[in-house]
């Protein structure tokens, strides 16, 4: 009887999550995030539904954007190891992340990690250390390999041929938040298509 209760409580539970994140898109899960203890900063576009089960140990700031399954890890399950002698051992950390980063989709960031600001970690990366400002991370475990001075430059040179010359963008605004934003992704879809595929 107690399973079955148990059961009926976890699906309750479940469902009410459920119907209490649809309530939110991208834009505004900052808002679900800081009732559970987070401290997020402001203009976040935030993909995952979930950051943990420390999610008062995750500190966001301004303007980073967070792709698919990132996972936050600020407990390291390996203390289990030490049960027999400490039975109640945990070890756990915080995991900041500075203004205006964007991790990639499916990376995975551990406890103690601080992500320096405009650094890009990339996707699929595991962090296990900390990255310094203005750096590119990938890897496993992910490492510095560049600077986003140098990358700034390429997306300058790249978006500048990709650009569609008749895109909309509102003063204030940027392509994601344009009200634009479905007739701009058609236009740069014919021209992508126009500049990658037509010889």
């Amino acid at each position: 009887m107690k399973t079955l209760y148990r059961l009926f409580i976890n699906k309750y539970r479940q469902l009410r999550n459920a119907l209490e994140l649809h309530k939110y898109d991208r834009f505004t899960i900052a808002d679900y995030f800081r009732k559970q203890g987070a401290q997020i900063g402001d203009n976040c576009s935030i993909i995952p539904t979930d950051l943990g089960t420390e999610p008062y140990l995750i500190k966001i700031g301004n303007r980073v954007t967070i792709a698919a399954n990132v996972g936050f890890m600020t407990h390291d399950g390996g203390a289990w190891i030490l049960r027999d002698e400490i039975p109640d051992a945990q070890l756990l950390g915080p995991i900041i992340i500075e203004d205006d980063c964007v991790i990639g989709a499916n990376a995975v960031i551990l406890p103690n990690v601080r992500i320096g600001k405009r650094s890009i970690v990339a996707t699929g990366s595991v962090v296990i250390s900390d990255i310094p400002p203005e750096s590119i991370a990938i890897g496993v475990p992910a490492r510095v390999i560049g600077s986003t001075h140098k990358y700034r430059d390429k997306v300058r040179q790249a978006w500048a041929v990709q650009r569609p010359p008749d895109v909309e963008i509102e003063k204030g605004k940027t392509w994601w938040t344009s009200k634009n934003l479905q007739k701009n992704n058609e236009k740069l879809k014919k021209h992508l298509i126009n500049l990658f595929w037509k010889t």
